[in-house]
């Protein structure tokens, strides 16, 4: 037998995951929280609330914040 990959081994949905402090970026982020040269923004797809129709913002995974680079040159 052999072993079958689970991409998602807690079972949790990316909202979830996204709620729970993981450190995985949603959707909509173009990097990591805490990456050099990023910073928070609101999400432009839910405005900042976090759902769209009354459901969970899969852009931002419900926080309505999303990373994005900041500055430039």
């Amino acid at each position: 037998m052999s072993a079958k990959f689970d991409p998602n081994p807690s079972g949790k949905s990316a909202q979830q995951q996204q709620h729970a402090g993981a450190s995985e970026p949603a959707m909509g982020d173009v990097a990591p929280k805490g990456t050099a040269g990023t910073g928070e923004a609101i999400c432009p797809e839910c405005e900042g609330t976090g759902k769209i129709e009354g459901k969970v913002c899969e852009n931002c995974g419900g926080s309505g914040k999303i990373i994005q680079g900041i500055g430039g040159a």
